[in-house]
């Protein structure tokens, strides 16, 4: 890597272009990344065009075709319907965690790929995130087995507080304001929570996240298959579908409500749910193949939260639509307060602009140091389940249900410090504090080894 002076020079002439990545300058600017409308069906279009997949599925640097595998597959078919034409190293290794998994893939190769790898994420034997995951697939074993019951009960517990306190928002005038609030909150809480599950294979609880009236499906591409796998990266969608209304890599010439963006997330964020599902409507409509491409009946789940406050409060119809617009507008600025707060925007997380330790860097040590973790939210399986929590472990091994996570924290630190890496800790209200100060940020840095 070049001396720290040379890399703000270079990463600045970068910036200041366009169609560049400023990090890891190696790579093709992510296709489609810039268009208008900023979707998972142009992102996962835009990520074909650059893995060099030829339509098939690329793991490293051979492409399988898991045609006849997708209706077997464990996780469920729609993972290998989504990812199909696309580079799923990361989603590979992050997903399975036995290491026979990888065995089976033999069965279904085809040929090497013919181009590298459009990611700089390694996956060495040696390295640390291997070597954590064969550690933590052998502590699983110590885990009792009925531990994720507590997860399911907390979601399950949450779901009917939002049912109860949104029918009584309708229907008690006199404390109306409490049950909104209570609604609200619950909704937002039970959107965090959903998420646990979407994570993993098929299951009812994830249909639950739509109640938002966002799609779980889309939520797969922006947040599984995209943030968890390319954190902080111009690949990172979370971030480039924000923009222009909100930017949160660090760039010179960052217009000015991008740097007042800690002032604007409260104009847009209540709006982000509704705005979801009508830009994916307005989306798959206009591009053709309506109801046969990427829409799908539980799109119409939101649909429920409003038919059950004027089924059980019996209000008027236009009381019930007004109330239940205002809870998932307050749910969906409490959800996105509670996202942007809970671990990677903070001047010490790496963001697309900052001097990476390597151009090539191991995928575990990445993910650590796009992240700093809460002391005071970790370990408490309420709070790292409602509050994205635990969030360094979750993005190593998204799979595994929340309530496992705090057993593998001494494992993970063991080999933190063996390898040195950059895992970090602070507390809500710090990174509260960070958020505002990395939204106004402009100058890249070096991420420091502590």
């Amino acid at each position: 890597m070049p001396p720290r002076e040379d890399w703000i020079e270079q990463a600045t002439k970068r910036a200041n272009e366009k169609k560049s990545h400023v990090s890891f300058p190696q790579l093709k600017y992510p296709s489609l990344r810039d268009d208008f409308l900023k979707d998972a069906i142009r992102w996962l279009k835009g990520k074909a065009l650059d893995d060099g997949a030829e339509g098939l599925w690329r793991v490293h640097d051979k492409l399988y075709d898991f045609t006849t595998f997708m209706k077997k597959h464990p996780g469920g078919e729609e993972w290998l319907e989504l990812t199909k034409g696309t580079d799923i190293t990361e989603a590979f290794e992050a997903h399975h965690i036995n290491p026979t998994t990888e065995k089976m893939l033999n069965k279904f190769y085809i040929r090497d790929a013919k181009t590298p790898r459009n990611s700089p994420f390694t996956f060495k034997e040696d390295g640390f995130y291997r070597t954590l995951k064969r550690a933590v697939f052998e502590e699983l074993k110590n885990i009792p087995k009925d531990v994720s019951r507590t997860a399911d009960r907390i979601t399950d517990g949450i779901f009917m507080t939002l049912l109860c306190s949104s029918m009584l928002a309708c229907y008690v005038e006199q404390f109306r304001v409490i049950w909104y609030v209570v609604a609200s909150v619950s909704l937002a809480l039970l959107t965090v929570a959903c998420h646990n599950y979407i994570h993993r294979r098929t299951n009812w609880r994830m249909y639950l996240f739509n109640l938002s009236m966002w799609s779980y499906r889309d939520f797969r591409v922006s947040h599984v298959l995209s943030h968890h796998l390319y954190t902080n990266t111009l690949m990172d969608a979370e971030i480039s579908f924000l923009e222009p209304f909100l930017y949160f890599n660090p760039r010179a010439d960052k217009p000015l409500h991008g740097r007042l963006g800690f002032i604007t997330e409260f104009v847009w964020f209540p709006l982000f749910f509704l705005m979801s599902f009508v830009k994916r409507f307005l989306s798959v409509f206009l591009r053709g193949g309506f109801l046969r491409a990427h829409y799908r009946w539980h799109d119409a789940i939101g649909f429920l939260l409003p038919l059950w406050m004027l089924v059980t409060s019996a209000a008027p119809v236009g009381h019930v639509l007004t109330t239940w617009a205002q809870i998932n507008c307050t749910g969906s600025l409490l959800f996105y307060l509670i996202g942007v707060n809970a671990a990677h925007h903070h001047p010490d997380a790496i963001k697309d602009g900052d001097q990476p330790r390597s151009e090539t860097p191991d995928f575990g040590e990445h993910q650590i140091e796009a992240l700093l973790d809460r002391k005071d939210i970790n370990g408490n399986t309420f709070a790292v389940l409602t509050l994205f929590g635990d969030h360094a472990l979750h993005h190593l091994f998204p799979t595994l249900d929340h309530s496992v996570l705090k057993y593998l924290h001494p494992v993970f630190l063991e080999l933190c410090r063996k390898y040195q890496a950059n895992y970090r800790v602070s507390t809500q209200f710090e990174l509260v504090v960070g958020q505002i100060r990395e939204t106004m940020r402009t100058s890249f840095k070096t991420i420091e080894v502590k």
